[in-house]
């Protein structure tokens, strides 16, 4: 039996324990990310230069994602290629696939519990792309998924490149009416789009509805603050505030992380606003010179390893800022300028400038 194929049980075994109701021990966690990240060193170039740093496994920044192609096999293997937004190729990330399974797994059991926990199916309204028109597009994918497993009926309100108004407010019009409960998914710069160009209406959404959030403007809309944009939700949709939750991801990630308060809220156990993090995944914030991980719960650089990334590489290092707490991550946004030279020291060594 080849390795690789080895590596995907031992990741199927994990996800699909988790799904099971199954305590996923952290040390083979930690173990699975080590002997995953040497077979990948092995095979990735740009990822095997980095094995010469002192910490052990590396991690590589997501830089590199976007002059070089990430993967433990031949191009002619792809069958899925997804791209960051950005305005020119050299502003884009590129995540090549050679197999899909671990990442539906991954975003299925995340999303199953954390984000549809109490319903089987519901109503999905989503406010983004279909699939076909960003086919690499990871968020545009992941919600046609979403639409697979967990809608009851799903409607895209999004037409010629922009959201559409008129639709998305006969959705809404339609799951009032009906008294059914419905999701509304899509990026944060949508939802903004949506408060402008519903600013003269309110709504009642039946209980148990819920909204998705994920990404951040990216010059698309008017910038919001976060707090201010989950009231602002809260109140034109009548949705409960820890019923609005932010998603976050990557394009060079195969899992995602889901902030807790909707969960926690239908389980009586509020608590604060953080992500919560699946035991397949390890999210460190680290110091931005050293990339060793912080202390307690002082701000760093995010780094993540997520086994699901069998084909490229599990451990990546982010630009953003983070604070590890207990039982979950808050994200702080982006870091720059002299907090990010720790990455930028090390994507010049994977791609062999250093």
């Amino acid at each position: 039996m080849n390795e690789r194929k080895l590596f995907a049980e031992r990741i199927d075994a994990m996800i699909a324990g988790f799904v099971a109701g199954e305590r996923v021990d952290p040390e083979s966690r930690d173990a699975l990310i080590e002997d995953l990240a040497s077979w990948q060193a092995s095979r990735i170039p740009e990822y095997g230069r980095l094995t010469r740093r002192g910490e052990w496994p590396p991690a590589l920044p997501t830089d590199v994602f976007r002059s070089r192609r990430i993967a433990a096999h031949p191009e002619t293997e792809d069958v899925r290629v997804f791209r960051s937004s950005g305005t020119t190729s050299a502003d884009r990330s590129v995540h090549v696939f050679r197999d899909l399974s671990w990442y539906d797994a991954a975003a299925r059991a995340a999303a199953r519990h954390m984000l549809f926990p109490d319903v089987q199916r519901m109503r999905l309204v989503i406010l983004a792309p279909p699939e076909d028109e960003a086919p690499d597009a990871s968020l545009e994918y992941m919600l046609a998924r979403f639409a697979e497993w967990f809608g009851s009926a799903a409607t895209w309100v999004w037409r010629d490149g922009t959201l559409d108004i008129a639709s998305l407010e006969a959705e809404l019009d339609d799951a009032q009416r009906r008294t059914e409960p419905v999701a509304l998914l899509g990026t944060s710069f949508s939802f903004v789009h949506a408060e402008d160009g519903l600013a003269h209406r309110g709504f009642g959404l039946p209980s148990g509805s819920r909204i998705m959030q994920t990404g951040g403007y990216k010059g698309r809309s008017r910038e919001v603050d976060p707090r201010e944009l989950l009231a602002a939700m809260s109140r034109r949709y009548g949705i409960p505030e820890p019923f609005i939750i932010n998603e976050f991801g990557a394009t060079e990630l195969s899992s995602q992380m889901y902030e807790t308060t909707l969960r926690e809220s239908l389980e009586g156990t509020p608590g604060p606003r953080r992500l919560w993090v699946p035991p397949w995944v390890r999210a460190t914030p680290v110091d931005p010179d050293t990339l060793r991980a912080v202390e307690g719960d002082a701000i760093g650089i995010l780094r993540i390893d997520d086994c699901a990334n069998l084909d490229s590489v599990c451990c990546i290092q982010t630009a953003d800022l983070a604070r590890r707490l207990a039982d979950g991550i808050v994200v702080l946004g982006r870091a720059t300028g002299a907090t990010a030279r720790g990455c930028s020291l090390t994507a010049d060594q994977a791609l062999g400038a250093s």
